[in-house]
């Protein structure tokens, strides 16, 4: 008697490796090799002392590894007349992005909710005027904010530098939020108006919580692009709230004494320390983010 098997569920079948396919992975490595090559040369370098540096083997592991140049690029390098480290930028850069991230956050959420939902007469123009203002050149409107703070008594304080950043941030805050909300079925706001919500109520209570990841993009941009900024801080923020950046900047242009290499490297990886790990973090929950708000708008 013949035995009839059962073709059960099978399995994906395994993807064939094919020429075009082999030509991506080469890609992908070698772009990655490309990018990890100066934060490998900076670790190292950052864990070496300046006997071994001045060997010149640059690629080569540190051999007899220190974290001596962490220390002192923490708490004791010297950026002019003042040795302090950079803990001081650290403290300043996060007085800063902190603020700076929620308002223009909660400014753009709100802004793009509106334009999204509550449509008035003219607001497709102002929509227009804020996509304008994302792409326009900070650097054109740096010497008329510098008047304007000035004539409010808010230039060279931390409320102006946190303004500034809040003003720049709005716009491309709002487009995000606007076309993520626009994304949403139409029926969500219907329903809550007819159950006899109000503004505030549909903001928090639905749109809000639905919102997540588009939050999620929107905190990762902004920390990045305040925390990364050199020149609005320099420009604004006074002397006594110079972010990271500008710290390091003094730090590695200060031209007495031996230059220290490693310190430098140091003073460069703990700058760069916060937008890695949200980089790293929080990576996944971008791309969702993105692709949430891609869909409609």
């Amino acid at each position: 008697m013949e035995q009839i098997q059962l073709a059960g569920p099978q399995g994906p079948k395994p993807k064939k490796t094919t020429v075009s396919r082999l030509g991506v992975y080469v890609f992908l490595f070698s772009a990655a090799i490309f990018f990890c090559i100066p934060l490998y040369v900076m670790l190292v370098t950052s864990l070496k002392g300046m006997p071994e540096i001045r060997l010149g083997e640059l690629f080569a592991l540190p051999g007899d590894p220190s974290f001596a140049a962490w220390v002192k690029a923490w708490g004791e390098a010297c950026s002019g007349v003042e040795c302090n480290g950079i803990q001081t930028g650290f403290w300043n850069s996060v007085k800063i992005t902190i603020p700076s991230v929620a308002i223009s956050i909660i400014i753009g959420s709100i802004n793009g909710y509106a334009l999204s939902f509550w449509r008035f007469k003219g607001s497709n123009m102002l929509f227009g005027l804020l996509l304008f203002g994302a792409f326009v050149p900070f650097q054109v409107v740096i010497f008329p904010l510098i008047i304007f703070l000035r004539e409010v008594g808010l230039y060279g304080s931390l409320t102006g530098i946190i303004l500034i950043h809040t003003i720049f941030g709005m716009p491309i805050m709002t487009l995000l939020f606007r076309n993520y909300f626009a994304s949403l079925p139409d029926e969500l706001f219907k329903a809550a108006r007819v159950d006899g919500a109000n503004f505030w109520q549909i903001f928090f209570q639905i749109m809000m919580p639905l919102s997540i990841p588009v939050t999620v993009v929107a905190v990762i941009l902004q920390t990045t692009g305040i925390w990364n900024d050199y020149l609005l801080g320099l420009i604004f923020a006074g002397r006594d709230n110079l972010p990271m950046t500008v710290q390091l900047n003094n730090i590695v242009a200060t031209t007495f004494g031996v230059r220290e290499y490693n310190v430098n490297m140091a003073a460069t990886i703990l700058t760069a320390l916060v937008p890695l790990a949200i980089y790293l973090l929080s990576g996944k929950y971008f791309v969702r983010g993105i692709a949430a708000g891609a869909v409609k708008g």
